[in-house]
């Protein structure tokens, strides 16, 4: 993903074009991607081959069709009287002439201090309510404007704006002014509901239907074998042939927690597909008795509803990988993908013929995914442990096994545990690779064991970007992938995963929640907090998205909403964390200090480097860099921050922070 830009003019036709200055291509960036956070579909070209026949189509097409334009004003339009901007312009103002309701299809935005009387800036536009944001930051209020006028809610809010230039009457303009007031009046009132009231959320906007070529989604396969015990074993058997299927590298797979999130609700085909933004969808049904297994598969057009495939297998327990490769490869072939080299030998890596050992891994993987929180984990341990005890070439199984005791000794973990649970999964991480050297998943379990215990980030670095060239379709491999990037300072990479995993797996809070933590992690704090906002709206008890987006605040210097937000679910750590930052910015020190301790008292060392980034924000430098040095020799996973966090700015000019950095030997 090193090479993939967040700002390809991939985006097909639709909603809004956004049209700017080649020097204004990072300003223009930043608004382009909050408003897509939103699900707003932008048009957005960035190619360095502008011009030519082939590139004027393209352009007169888009703004023909285009709901919105929106062009970027700037001191640079004011200087170039040349440029494809002015172009963009001139097809806008004169399909602004033809259409009704002409005022609503231009909204120019002032990225700068130009000046509303800039002759460069067209007539039409100077008619028209300008936006000023300055250097691209985007407020959420900006976000729902242009989300009502593409809704075709009226009137939209003119709020953070700045009048046009043209003249008008004395009357009209006190009329106007009239109308300003009562309308400013209503946006203070939405912007106290937005920013006082952070807990109001609404759900993630639907993505725009536009589905990729050869893109699917595997829906719960549905238990028929009469015994509601063994619907571990349908849901299990489901997820194993998606994950079949997106190894299969012309196939876009949404990820499973997307697909599984329609079970029990018997949904059709078309709102799957619209809401997954796929065009087929596989669904079936699984009956299994002592030795065999019965499945019955249909594939069904997500635009039309017209099925393109079906058939029904029945196997030995014994040969379900086979099965799953049969399947998958008939899958293919009706949507006229390209199979490529040994598909079976894709498909059926680091997997078993064992039919026990089988079992006991989707036993694990229903209870890694039951998201009951430290039970949930001691079940799959146990699952997995028999899984290799059965067949101890299972390499899917050590894998599993070894991110499962990554995630929990980093989550749940205290004292010496920690220690103890990196030791196992580094164990098994390497002999799952050892078993089967391509595995994706191997790689990511090395790579969150090297980047949390050992704090070899070098390392670590190589074994992500080794599963990501293994599994460029796999959602999991892209967050972890891509928040890793972030924090070692690649941005637009790790942005990128992160938005093509959101992309794979859009109904999963965690997807979302990890690509909130990106946007953090670049300082983009008003996109983070619209991103944790979407994580609550998919799922309320997701406690440290208020955690994270209460720190997100605290950078917006919005005091109030951080602690609102970080008091809702004030027995999670990041919420401890948040808590003992803001009071302190509210002037509440014992409150802070009482947050600080609770902390500490819940998780002793293990909470080292959280407590390194509230004595940096207090002003204590000597106590920052004393439970730094503490988070290092332990070592604390939250290193991995070290590099990009703003929490520790304070820090990064003592002599004593730099020698730490150069002992950690950070990628560059």
């Amino acid at each position: 993903m090193e090479g993939e830009s967040t700002t390809q003019a991939s985006t097909p036709a639709g909603a809004l074009f956004l049209s700017y200055a080649s020097q204004d291509a990072e300003t223009a960036a930043r608004i382009c991607d909050a408003l897509r956070v939103a699900g707003i579909e932008v048009w957005f070209d960035q190619s360095e081959l502008r011009g030519g026949d082939a590139w004027d189509q393209k352009i007169r097409k888009q703004i023909k069709t285009c709901a919105l334009f929106l062009p970027l004003i700037s001191k640079h339009t004011h200087e170039r009287a040349e440029g494809y901007f002015r172009l963009e312009w001139k097809l806008a103002v004169d399909r602004s002439h033809l259409i009704m309701a002409n005022k609503a299809f231009l909204v120019p935005v002032v990225i700068d201090e130009t000046a509303d009387d800039d002759e460069n800036v067209p007539d039409r536009f100077r008619e028209v309510q300008w936006t000023h944001l300055p250097a691209g930051e985007t407020p959420s209020e900006f976000v729902r404007r242009i989300q009502q006028l593409l809704s075709g809610e009226s009137p939209p809010l003119p709020i953070l704006t700045r009048g046009p230039a043209a003249a008008i009457s004395g009357k009209s303009l006190r009329l106007k002014s009239a109308w300003l007031g009562v309308m400013v009046a209503l946006a203070a009132v939405a912007a106290y509901v937005l920013v006082q009231k952070p807990w109001i959320t609404k759900p993630p906007p639907p993505l725009a239907f536009n589905p990729p070529p050869h893109s699917i989604a595997v829906l719960p396969f549905v238990n028929l074998s009469g015994d509601k015990e063994q619907e571990y074993f349908s849901d299990g058997l489901t997820e194993e042939l998606l994950n079949s299927l997106s190894r299969i590298n012309e196939l876009q797979v949404a990820a499973r927690t997307s697909s599984f999130s329609f079970q029990g609700e018997h949904p059709d085909i078309a709102t799957v597909a619209h809401k997954l933004n796929v065009g087929a969808v596989l669904e079936g049904s699984v009956r299994r008795s002592a030795n065999t297994v019965r499945i019955t598969a249909q594939l069904v057009n997500g635009v039309t509803g017209f099925h393109i495939w079906s058939q029904s297998y029945d196997q030995d327990l014994g040969d379900v990988l086979k099965l799953q490769t049969e399947i998958a490869t008939a899958v293919a072939s009706a949507l006229k993908v390209t199979l490529l080299g040994d598909e079976a030998a894709k498909i059926e890596l680091g997997g078993t013929r064992n039919p026990g050992a089988f079992d006991a891994y989707l036993q694990g993987s229903k209870a890694v995914n039951s998201g009951q929180g430290a039970s949930s984990y001691q079940s799959a341990f146990a699952a997995y442990t028999e899984a290799i005890r059965l067949d101890p070439n299972y390499a899917l199984a050590f894998a599993s096994r070894s991110l499962a005791l990554s995630r929990y000794a980093g989550e749940f973990a205290v004292g010496t545990g920690v220690r103890e649970l990196f030791a196992k999964a580094q164990a098994d991480a390497r002999e799952a690779l050892k078993l089967a050297p391509e595995l994706a998943e191997g790689h990511l379990a090395l790579a969150r064991f090297l980047s949390s215990s050992p704090l070899d980030f070098t390392r670590a670095s190589e074994a992500y970007e080794r599963a990501m060239a293994l599994a460029p379709g796999n959602a999991e491999v892209l967050a972890e992938s891509g928040l890793f990037a972030v924090y070692m300072g690649r941005f637009d990479a790790g942005l990128a995963a992160a938005r093509h995993a959101i992309a794979l797996d859009p109904l999963n809070p965690r997807r979302r929640a990890q690509f909130g933590e990106a946007l953090y992690g670049t300082r983009r704090y008003r996109e983070a907090v619209a991103a944790f906002g979407a994580v609550i709206s998919l799922e309320p008890d997701f406690k440290r998205a208020y955690g994270f987006r209460g720190v997100a605040y605290y950078w917006l210097g919005d005091f109030k909403s951080a602690r609102s937000s970080c008091e809702s679910k004030p027995d999670h750590w990041s919420s401890l964390w948040c808590l003992a930052l803001t009071y302190e910015k509210l002037g509440r020190h014992v409150d802070a200090e009482a947050e600080l301790k609770k902390l500490q008292a819940a998780f002793g060392d293990a909470s080292a480097y959280q407590c390194t980034t509230i004595y940096a924000q207090w002003g204590n430098a000597a106590k920052a860099l004393e439970w730094l040095v503490r988070a290092v020799r332990l070592p604390d996973p939250g290193v991995v921050y070290v590099k990009t966090d703003p929490l520790i700015d304070p820090l990064r000019k003592e002599p004593r922070f730099q020698a730490i950095e150069r002992e950690l030997k950070f990628p560059n």
